[in-house]
């Protein structure tokens, strides 16, 4: 959701919060604040539009202080507007906030506050805390945040600052990402790795109900109570330069190309000499994975389509009953979960607050629980049994790219290491099977490195207004990440259906203008019936765009424009077919002018229900 970014220290505070909130913006971009303290006087400067857009009308760089807390925006309570956007400050003007989250009882406290003359100026349910601390500030910020805390129901990473304490930087966090950086006389406080790697790559996880006070030499972590936590600190392993653009227009450009690495890195130590290895990482013995008796995976968006790949997978290959289930519904129905069940959640952030409802609703009826994710430390991670880790490095564009072919060859690594377990392949047929997946990095770099085909499409068809993306068996799921992609970016109306769906409703929107998009790579399962879905595209004159394997000769008679991968396995070609995917909807965003890093409305990481 939205962006936090706090400094205290010896340099100059506003260039440190400016440049996080470029790095953060991934998580909003509607609006954005700074507030500093200099010389005991509370400074804020906020407004409307992207951090580039703000800088050319405020004074953000300008603001002096050597402590100061940062935000960028995505909308949840309360219009798009100057007075929403944080930092909120109380009545007397001496107390700033910046919160990312959703206060639920904001309603009763605002008209609790009212009824003490406190004076409103934004519709938000973030100002209620700033007129909280103030309620509740007898000379200590700490012991007014602990006391306003304990007031407030809902999620909250908080930033707070007080021009009486210029030397107190106040930090707490429920259910919303907050992590601390450490730094040589200076600390932070950010809502993600990124903003701060640049600064220091010492990090301590705030977990729900912690509060932290940081000075510029000290840091001090406390539960919601007042005593005091021992935390550990963490290393982050990425490097800095890959949070940059490294050269590319765009950062989703950038993470399309950074997928073969990403792929090789998710590989790494984990498949060798023709055997996979999870063990280690798996924190279930052989006997608890053996004893599972059926799959259920939940996961939201993007990661919801991985997981039906990983349905496919896991079925075909390791003979294990699998559902898929959208995280946001999986607790409102009163799921059946037994301790023969393994729960499986995929996350990129390891905060999407819906999975991580999910996974606590499968804890209470004892289900074991093995989360996919790309960010360690991550609340999911702490909250897991076993976590499997996507080595995709940091995924600043919020349509996700790199995250999600990572996600599917994880799944894949962990079908083939179940089918092992469970005797339903053979120690020679998975050594062959890693043989193929070891080709996809070199496979996926041809197909970056050969985009011209999908460019031309793009410049002809980038003003149509609807489009279909269609595929059968673990294609499926891949058409459906097709059209997210699209009308994510692009804002293109674009629905995924499997093929043969096609002629239970949808076939009555084709005509000359719909271009539809086919996900048909040679197979011995599905690829004649999806012949005959182009077929039936073509005779009501729909367009049909088809992603085939290399010399396919039988789609270049029948297709308006075929997209070439390379020649793979089945459920492995899928992955790669994910790449012109992702590169067409990039390249029509771009061509409609469009920021495809910023898609409007969207955020990175959905931290609120």
């Amino acid at each position: 959701m939205c962006g936090i970014i706090g400094y205290i220290g010896k340099s100059k505070a506003a260039p440190i919060l400016v440049d996080g909130l470029k790095r953060l913006e991934y998580r909003g971009y509607d609006s954005a604040g700074i507030s500093t303290i200099n010389n005991r006087n509370i400074i804020v400067e906020k407004d409307i539009g992207k951090i580039n857009e703000i800088e050319g009308k405020t004074n953000f760089s300008k603001l002096d202080g050597n402590i100061g807390i940062s935000h960028c925006r995505w909308g949840t309570h309360g219009k798009i507007t100057r007075e929403n956007a944080h930092p909120h400050v109380d009545c007397s003007g001496k107390i700033s906030i910046v919160h990312n989250g959703i206060i639920e009882n904001f309603s009763e406290l605002k008209e609790m506050l009212i009824k003490k003359d406190h004076k409103f100026k934004s519709l938000t349910d973030t100002e209620v805390i700033a007129h909280l601390l103030e309620e509740n500030y007898n000379g200590d910020i700490e012991q007014a945040a602990r006391k306003a805390l304990q007031q407030i129901e809902g999620s909250y990473a908080l930033g707070i600052l007080c021009s009486d304490e210029p030397n107190r930087l106040i930090a707490a966090r429920n259910e919303s990402p907050l992590i601390l950086g450490l730094g040589k006389n200076e600390n932070f406080i950010a809502s993600d790795v990124p903003a701060i790697l640049k600064y220091t790559k010492k990090i301590i996880y705030l977990e729900n109900n912690e509060m932290a006070v940081l000075t510029d030499k000290n840091v001090s972590v406390k539960d919601i109570n007042g005593k005091v936590i021992d935390k550990k600190i963490h290393k982050i392993e990425w490097n800095s330069e890959l949070a940059e653009k490294g050269g590319f227009e765009h950062y989703m450009l950038k993470e399309i190309h950074e997928q073969p690495r990403a792929i090789t890195e998710t590989l790494n130590g984990r498949v060798e000499n023709g055997n996979v290895n999870l063990s280690e990482e798996i924190n279930l013995s052989e006997q608890e994975l053996r004893k599972i008796k059926r799959i259920v995976i939940v996961a939201c968006g993007t990661s919801w389509h991985a997981a039906l790949a990983g349905e496919f997978m896991l079925e075909e290959l390791a003979k294990i009953p699998v559902e898929v289930e959208y995280a946001s519904e999986f607790r409102y129905r009163n799921p059946i979960i037994d301790e023969g069940t393994l729960v499986i959640a995929i996350s990129q952030s390891g905060e999407t607050a819906d999975t991580l409802a999910a996974i606590r609703e499968a804890k209470e009826k004892n289900a074991k629980i093995l989360s996919i994710i790309n960010v360690k430390g991550s609340s999911i991670e702490r909250e897991s049994d076993s976590v499997l880790y996507t080595y995709a490095g940091p995924e600043i564009g919020v349509a996700s790219t790199k995250a999600f072919t990572t996600q599917l060859i994880v799944l894949y690594i962990f079908t083939l290491f179940m089918s092992g377990l469970r005797k339903t392949l053979d120690k020679e047929k998975i050594k062959g099977l890693i043989e193929r997946l070891r080709k996809l990095p070199l496979q996926m770099d041809a197909l970056l490195n050969n985009d011209e085909e999908i460019r031309k499409i793009a410049d002809i068809y980038k003003s149509r207004k609807n489009a279909l993306f269609l595929g059968r068996g673990v294609n499926f799921p891949i058409a459906l990440e097709g059209a997210l992609k699209l009308k994510e970016v692009s804002y293109i109306h674009a629905e995924g259906y499997p093929a043969a769906e096609m002629k239970h409703g949808p076939i009555a929107l084709i005509d000359k203008e719909m271009p539809v998009v086919f996900v048909a790579p040679k197979d011995i399962y599905t690829y004649k019936k999806v012949l005959g879905n182009i077929e039936e595209v073509k005779a009501r004159g729909g367009i049909a765009i088809v992603i085939a394997t290399e010399d396919d000769k039988e789609i270049k008679k029948k297709a308006d424009h075929a997209i070439y991968i390379p020649k793979n396995l089945y459920t492995l070609s899928s992955i790669l077919a994910v790449i012109p995917l992702q590169l067409l909807a990039y390249y029509v965003a771009v061509d409609r002018g469009l920021d495809p890093d910023k898609p409007r409305n969207l955020s990175k990481s959905v931290t609120v229900e």
